[in-house]
């Protein structure tokens, strides 16, 4: 209580008021009548706020401070190569997911973790120059025709392209909600770095053991850069191929008590594979199939068989389907004409060249370019 005088402040606030005065006019008749104003009394009670000398200051306990990931965003991380980043599809925050391609030449080494997003699992398909990505005493080093991932925590990753080199890759990035959804159920054959992604507790950092790419895996990288389908559905095909992708790189491999028709599979298809890659090298002089089989190390006609088995055409069946899907290729272009689009794909005999694309795409070759996409499909079914 406030004291002034010998009687408390409501005390002599209450005489002017039994004078005759209201209440604020009391207060006020009070106040006149003293020399020094009653507001700076009134504000005098209220407690000031202790001040900390510097020396106690410096003595306080401090919270210790962390260093979370540094992440600075795609952009700003490649902004020194300029257009040798862009954004292929995706958005990291509305879809989930993000694919991005690199091309470019490193005079110096290039640090690439801060392009990593906090708590995100990063697919690399890595097809020409060397970099590493490091947690600790693991390091996941990626070579060319090399593929792995890897999970940005509360730990920070290092990862650093080679100077010296021409780097050519695309990155998959995923958020752990997109991973929950998709993968949840498939939970115990993930691999284990996938298995932390899924909980809902604090961000492991990881690396994966970087494997080759395939023949197939190789296609599939080049098909993201130049999606075969219109504008309007690149959404869903960009969606199909990156489940693909979580489909081939996220499951842990078999385990060696794992039935042995499951090896025999899988060495059939690496022996497609060798096939394959064998033909798309030169559609114009391909290598014979006794020359492809001492590659795949086996006999000519057990890699007929194989081949025919698992693809669901010959060896032959199959080169005329790649050359004819070159032949279209360069036609609509509009840089080939027939002629020079036939003696391209290997072909010496136009007559033989028309009725094999006739065969293929329900019209003659010169007509190709001209018909839409809709015409050429009535036609196959024709």
């Amino acid at each position: 209580m406030r004291w002034i005088g010998s009687l408390p402040l409501w005390r002599k606030i209450e005489r002017h008021r039994a004078a005759g005065d209201s209440t604020r006019k009391a207060f006020k008749n009070f106040c006149s009548g003293r020399p020094t104003p009653l507001w700076q009394g009134i504000l005098s009670v209220r407690p000031s706020r202790p001040t900390l000398k510097p020396h106690r200051l410096a003595n306080m306990p401090r919270t210790p401070k962390t260093n979370p990931p540094r992440f600075e965003g795609e952009v700003a991380a490649w902004a020194a190569i300029g257009a040798g980043w862009r954004q292929l599809f995706g958005s990291f925050g509305s879809l989930g997911f993000s694919l991005e391609w690199h091309d470019f030449n490193a005079s110096d080494p290039i640090d690439w973790a801060r392009s990593f997003h906090p708590e995100s699992v990063e697919l690399c398909l890595n097809l020409s120059g060397q970099g590493s990505v490091s947690c600790g005493s693991n390091t996941a080093r990626f070579r060319n025709q090399s593929a792995g991932f890897y999970r940005q925590g509360q730990s920070p990753l290092s990862a650093v392209r080679s100077p010296g080199q021409t780097h050519q890759f695309i990155t998959v990035e995923f958020r752990p909600d997109f991973l929950r959804r998709e993968l949840g159920e498939s939970r115990d054959f993930l691999h284990p770095l996938i298995q932390t992604s899924l909980d809902a507790l604090p961000a492991v950092s990881g690396v994966s053991e970087p494997e080759p790419l395939t023949t197939r895996q190789r296609d599939l990288v080049m098909a993201l850069r130049q999606p075969p389908v219109l504008a309007g559905a690149q959404r869903l095909w960009y969606g199909a191929k990156v489940r693909e992708l979580m489909s081939e790189f996220f499951f842990a491999p078999p385990s060696d008590s794992e039935l042995f028709c499951h090896r025999q599979q899988r060495v059939a298809r690496d022996r497609v594979e060798t096939v394959v890659e064998a033909l798309k090298k030169d559609l114009t002089l391909p290598p014979s199939l006794d020359t492809i089989a001492r590659e795949a190390a086996c006999s000519p006609f057990y890699l007929s068989r194989t081949f025919s088995k698992e693809m669901g055409q010959t060896i032959p069946q199959y080169l005329r389907q790649l050359r004819m899907e070159k032949a279209a290729t360069l036609l609509r272009s509009g840089s080939f004409n027939v002629t020079e689009a036939a003696l391209e794909v290997g072909y010496s005999s136009l007559s033989h060249f028309s009725a094999a694309f006739h065969q293929t795409f329900g019209c003659c070759p010169g007509l190709y370019p001209m018909a839409t996409p809709t015409q050429r499909a009535a036609r196959r079914k024709s």
